[in-house]
């Protein structure tokens, strides 16, 4: 029997919705919130979906820029034809409440408004909304990050906290969508012979690595005094930490798993000192792929002064009664050689060595980010096998996903599910996490090692 909540979303896959994107003008909303409608339509032809762009400056190339981003993705059929001759943009300011006002006005049916917006300007918008009248099905997505620190996330919680119920709330963190995560929950959950391991007495630690060969890319402007720490482990790494290690929820609905994820980062404390545990690196030139890179601190747009890591690694436990004592290294960086993007779960050794046997390597369960694939490294043989002691990997895929990590996330807010979402109170805990080594490294008490582009990057092993 279908659950309310169920009964609600496919209210919601047939009414009509209209999703208003506040900073349409912006990298995220060409690149990856419009592609991922694009998908979603392609998907689900029966949608009707109305888009609306807004931001302070014109933009008289609205309509193409949709039709170019849903054909990036080779979006097409009924829905998004629909989607393309429907859409508009509204020159406005969402800080000033006469065109907030304005661009309600403007919406029909229910109403998703899309921040994708710098957090403080947010905040500007939503004290303007609090003070015009609002449809009344109104849904808020808010684009990480979620604040700049734990005060700022806190104070933009309460704002939206004063406009919609928690419920209708979307924080977004696309990781949450990626194949490796959506993998995981139903590893976890629908496996009697794994879920039993994942635990302190079976697990000796994990490993959460997201690295990549991209360089500054001409983003100075938003990277320059974030960094590596603040803009991946506290967000999307600590969030893909959460699901790991959550215990199972009773029923997969929409309060149990962000309630779950936030118990995880309440517990979650540095596993030593802030030296020990925290490893910083900013990139020199090198050649990665082919390309050559220059330092970092040459890149227009740098102050070497800031401090910046490009490379940022982080240490950490989980102080409950299921994972105590089990080391979690979180780790991300740019301008990698040979970058991981995975997953790592490290059992622990076999209980008993025989003599002759070989070295037993312990087990490991690998999950790919976005290859969508699983790994499980197991030992075969032995003494009495000609062979001797064998390594085996057993890997399969789960196969292609028909929806990208921000399809998915577009797909949860258009269902009005937000089981996938990101809970204020998570998104508190992760500055609470990860303050501690940015400020020792902006104060230069964590060295910032300097590492070539095309390097494996600066790195401590998990202790």
């Amino acid at each position: 029997m279908a659950n309310s909540q169920d009964t609600d979303r496919n209210e919601h896959r047939d009414q009509p919705t209209t999703l208003v994107i506040a900073g349409a003008n912006g990298d995220v909303t060409r690149r990856l919130l419009l592609p991922g409608l694009g998908e979603v339509l392609t998907l689900e032809p029966g949608r009707e979906v109305t888009v609306i762009g807004t931001a302070r400056s014109e933009d008289p190339t609205w309509s193409e820029t949709v039709r170019e981003s849903f054909a990036s993705v080779d979006a097409h059929g009924p829905a998004v034809e629909r989607a393309c001759k429907t859409t508009r943009y509204i020159e406005g300011d969402t800080t000033d409440p006469e065109d907030l006002n304005d661009l309600l006005e403007a919406t029909e049916g229910r109403v998703l408004l899309y921040f994708a917006l710098p957090p403080a300007v947010t905040e500007k918008a939503l004290h303007a909304l609090a003070e015009v009248d609002r449809p009344d099905d109104l849904w808020i997505a808010l684009e990480k990050p979620i604040g700049t620190d734990r005060e700022s996330a806190a104070s933009l919680n309460r704002a939206v906290g004063r406009i919609v119920p928690e419920d209708r709330i979307f924080r977004v963190d696309h990781f949450l969508g990626m194949p490796a995560v959506l993998d995981l929950v139903g590893l976890r959950l629908a496996n009697r012979i794994l879920e039993p391991l994942l635990n302190r007495d079976q697990v000796g630690g994990i490993e959460i690595v997201f690295e990549e060969t991209l360089g500054l890319e001409g983003r100075a402007d938003f990277y320059e005094g974030t960094g590596a720490i603040r803009d991946m482990l506290q967000s999307h790494l600590l969030q893909v930490m959460g699901v790991l290690m959550m215990n199972a929820p009773a029923a997969l609905d929409d309060d149990e798993i962000p309630a779950l994820i936030a118990h995880v980062l309440r517990h979650t404390r540095p596993a030593g000192t802030v030296q020990e545990t925290t490893v910083a690196g900013r990139y020199t030139a090198g050649s990665v792929d082919g390309r050559e890179l220059p330092d970092y601190v040459a890149e227009e747009g740098v102050d070497p002064e800031l401090r910046t890591e490009t490379f940022g690694q982080l240490t950490v436990e989980v102080d409950t009664w299921r994972w105590n004592g089990v080391p979690v290294t979180l780790r991300s960086g740019k301008a990698v050689g040979n970058p991981r993007q995975e997953i790592m779960v490290h059992f622990k050794p076999a209980p008993h060595d025989y003599d002759n046997y070989g070295s037993c390597a312990p087990n490991t369960l690998r999950m790919g980010f976005e290859n969508a694939e699983i790994t499980l490294e197991i030992n075969a043989g032995g003494p009495y096998d000609a062979r001797g002691l064998s390594r085996l990997s057993l890997t399969s895929s789960t196969g292609p996903q028909p929806l990208s990590a921000y399809g998915n996330v577009i797909r949860w807010l258009l269902d009005g599910n937000p089981a996938f979402s990101v809970s204020g109170t998570a998104a508190e805990q992760g500055w609470r996490i990860v303050q501690p080594a940015v400020d020792a490294i902006a104060a230069g008490e964590v060295a910032l090692q300097d590492y070539p582009a095309g390097s494996s990057g600066p790195r401590k092993p998990i202790a």
